[in-house]
């Protein structure tokens, strides 16, 4: 969008009102969705970091699974068959909870042990210690196993998360605010043009109607020295030279 972008409206004064309304409303949702933003990536670098500390421990943890399971099989023989016999039902369960950050669901998985070990026979005859070692660490590998499929699944939706509250946020800055704010300078441009323009056309009229009671004025005026002449001339008429006139008598 271009820096002079703005909404087609006519220029009044309630379209002002409604242009500042409507720009405080999206600077207060820019400055929230700033927010969640801020929050989101703080749990996002959180999870990450969880992450690779887990899978630090993971290459641990299945190493030592791994040499468990090779000494059982040296100390109890090959217990497949064992194992395989007593997998009727499963006892570690996952369950599902849904956690709430800044307004996106999360995934959170925690496992839990139900009923009762269907393992603690075996090995009694031979090697049932390192059995039980072996089925400890294969526990706590299960159990780091899901605990890291959780924080991969919040770290993918956190991203995804992240990503649109940014666009929006940017969408909002760059985009929405700008385009307010242009209306707003366009149609405040608008009305003091018009105010002007009003003061001016004001101006021309009192400055026509003073030339026109000038007008009157003087027209009235003149006609006030006229009717004043006609009347003297009314008071007093003109004697006429043929009239008889008596000279004053001369003394000898």
């Amino acid at each position: 969008m271009g820096s002079g972008d703005k909404i087609n409206v006519f220029p009044s004064r309630m379209i002002l009102s409604v242009m500042k309304v409507r720009l405080k409303g999206a600077q207060k949702g820019h400055s929230l969705l700033k927010k969640k933003s801020d929050a989101l990536t703080m749990k996002f670098r959180q999870t990450l970091k969880k992450i690779i500390d887990n899978k630090l421990v993971m290459g641990d943890v299945m190493k030592a699974v791994y040499f468990s399971l090779a000494e059982a099989a040296y100390s109890a023989g090959d217990i497949t068959q064992t194992v395989i016999q007593n997998a009727d039902k499963a006892q570690n369960k996952i369950k599902f909870q849904r956690d709430n950050v800044a307004g996106v669901q999360l995934t959170n998985f925690t496992m839990h042990t139900e009923g009762s070990d269907n393992y603690q026979l075996t090995g009694l005859g031979k090697g049932g210690q390192t059995v039980s070692r072996c089925k400890d660490t294969a526990q706590k590998a299960l159990k780091l196993l899901v605990e890291l499929a959780c924080l991969q699944t919040a770290f993918i939706t956190l991203d995804e998360a992240i990503k649109i509250t940014n666009r929006r946020v940017n969408g909002i800055e760059y985009v929405i605010i700008p385009r307010f704010e242009n209306t707003i300078a366009y149609v405040i441009e608008e009305l003091d043009e018009r105010d002007r323009e009003e003061f001016y056309r004001l101006k021309k009229i009192q400055d026509k109607k003073k030339i026109i009671r000038a007008k009157q004025k003087k027209l009235a005026d003149a006609l006030t020295k006229k009717e004043a002449d006609k009347a003297m001339s009314v008071d007093q008429p003109a004697r006429s030279i043929l009239e008889q006139q008596h000279d004053p008598d001369i003394m000898f």
